[in-house]
Protein backbone atom coordinates (compact mmCIF):
# COMPACT_ATOMS: atom_id res chain seq x y z
CA UNK A 1 0.00 0.00 0.00
CA UNK A 2 1.27 3.47 -0.82
CA UNK A 3 2.49 5.66 1.99
CA UNK A 4 0.53 8.84 2.65
CA UNK A 5 2.92 11.74 3.06
CA UNK A 6 2.62 14.77 5.28
CA UNK A 7 3.78 17.54 2.99
CA UNK A 8 5.16 20.77 4.47
CA UNK A 9 2.76 23.71 4.14
CA UNK A 10 5.19 25.72 1.97
CA UNK A 11 5.52 22.80 -0.46
CA UNK A 12 1.73 22.41 -0.65
CA UNK A 13 1.36 26.16 -1.20
CA UNK A 14 4.04 26.13 -3.91
CA UNK A 15 2.36 23.23 -5.71
CA UNK A 16 -1.05 24.90 -5.48
CA UNK A 17 0.32 28.17 -6.87
CA UNK A 18 2.03 26.19 -9.65
CA UNK A 19 -1.36 24.70 -10.60
CA UNK A 20 -2.92 28.18 -10.58
CA UNK A 21 -0.17 29.77 -12.66
CA UNK A 22 -0.30 26.97 -15.22
CA UNK A 23 -4.08 27.28 -15.49
CA UNK A 24 -3.82 31.06 -15.88
CA UNK A 25 -1.09 30.74 -18.53
CA UNK A 26 -3.06 28.10 -20.42
CA UNK A 27 -6.19 30.27 -20.44
CA UNK A 28 -4.20 33.30 -21.59
CA UNK A 29 -2.52 31.39 -24.43
CA UNK A 30 -5.92 30.12 -25.62
CA UNK A 31 -7.22 33.70 -25.82
CA UNK A 32 -4.21 35.11 -27.66
CA UNK A 33 -3.68 34.99 -31.44
CA UNK A 34 -1.89 31.89 -32.70
CA UNK A 35 1.27 33.82 -33.63
CA UNK A 36 3.31 36.16 -31.46
CA UNK A 37 4.32 38.21 -34.53
CA UNK A 38 1.78 39.46 -37.08
CA UNK A 39 1.44 36.87 -39.85
CA UNK A 40 -0.86 36.26 -42.79
CA UNK A 41 -3.33 33.44 -42.57
CA UNK A 42 -2.77 30.22 -44.48
CA UNK A 43 -4.46 27.05 -45.60
CA UNK A 44 -2.70 23.79 -46.42
CA UNK A 45 -4.92 20.97 -47.65
CA UNK A 46 -2.07 19.04 -49.29
CA UNK A 47 -0.75 17.32 -46.19
CA UNK A 48 -2.09 14.29 -44.37
CA UNK A 49 -4.50 16.62 -42.60
CA UNK A 50 -5.84 20.02 -43.50
CA UNK A 51 -4.33 22.93 -41.55
CA UNK A 52 -5.80 26.42 -41.56
CA UNK A 53 -4.95 29.53 -39.61
CA UNK A 54 -6.54 32.96 -39.88
CA UNK A 55 -4.37 36.05 -40.12
CA UNK A 56 -2.74 36.83 -36.78
CA UNK A 57 -2.38 40.42 -35.59
CA UNK A 58 0.34 39.21 -33.22
CA UNK A 59 0.61 39.86 -29.51
CA UNK A 60 0.78 43.31 -28.00
CA UNK A 61 3.80 44.19 -25.85
CA UNK A 62 1.54 43.92 -22.78
CA UNK A 63 0.41 40.43 -23.80
CA UNK A 64 3.99 39.36 -24.41
CA UNK A 65 5.00 40.72 -21.00
CA UNK A 66 2.12 38.90 -19.28
CA UNK A 67 3.05 35.58 -20.91
CA UNK A 68 6.70 36.07 -19.97
CA UNK A 69 5.77 36.94 -16.38
CA UNK A 70 3.63 33.82 -16.03
CA UNK A 71 6.25 31.59 -17.66
CA UNK A 72 8.93 32.97 -15.35
CA UNK A 73 6.74 32.38 -12.28
CA UNK A 74 5.90 28.87 -13.51
CA UNK A 75 9.62 28.13 -13.82
CA UNK A 76 10.38 29.52 -10.34
CA UNK A 77 7.62 27.43 -8.77
CA UNK A 78 8.59 24.27 -10.64
CA UNK A 79 12.18 24.64 -9.40
CA UNK A 80 10.96 25.34 -5.84
CA UNK A 81 8.70 22.28 -5.80
CA UNK A 82 11.16 19.85 -7.38
CA UNK A 83 14.14 20.92 -5.28
CA UNK A 84 12.32 21.30 -1.95
CA UNK A 85 14.21 19.84 1.01
CA UNK A 86 11.24 17.51 1.69
CA UNK A 87 12.30 15.22 -1.17
CA UNK A 88 15.54 14.31 0.63
CA UNK A 89 13.39 12.78 3.41
CA UNK A 90 11.55 10.48 0.99
CA UNK A 91 13.19 7.19 0.04
CA UNK A 92 14.12 7.04 -3.64
CA UNK A 93 11.65 4.24 -4.52
CA UNK A 94 8.79 6.27 -2.99
CA UNK A 95 9.50 9.64 -4.62
CA UNK A 96 7.46 9.11 -7.77
CA UNK A 97 4.41 8.12 -5.74
CA UNK A 98 4.96 11.01 -3.33
CA UNK A 99 5.27 13.47 -6.22
CA UNK A 100 2.03 12.17 -7.68
CA UNK A 101 0.31 12.57 -4.31
CA UNK A 102 1.56 16.15 -4.07
CA UNK A 103 0.30 16.98 -7.57
CA UNK A 104 -3.17 15.78 -6.59
CA UNK A 105 -3.20 16.99 -2.96
CA UNK A 106 -5.35 20.00 -3.87
CA UNK A 107 -8.07 17.67 -5.18
CA UNK A 108 -8.53 16.00 -1.79
CA UNK A 109 -8.40 19.19 0.27
CA UNK A 110 -11.65 20.94 1.02
CA UNK A 111 -12.03 24.68 1.70
CA UNK A 112 -12.52 23.87 5.40
CA UNK A 113 -9.28 21.84 5.66
CA UNK A 114 -7.04 23.57 3.28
Amino acid sequence: MATTHEFPSDLLAGQEELHQVRAELSALLKRLPWSVAPLDGFSDAGGWRKVERPASPGWTPDEQAEVEKLRQREHELAVFVTTHRFWTEVASPDRVDARSQLKHAHESRTPETG
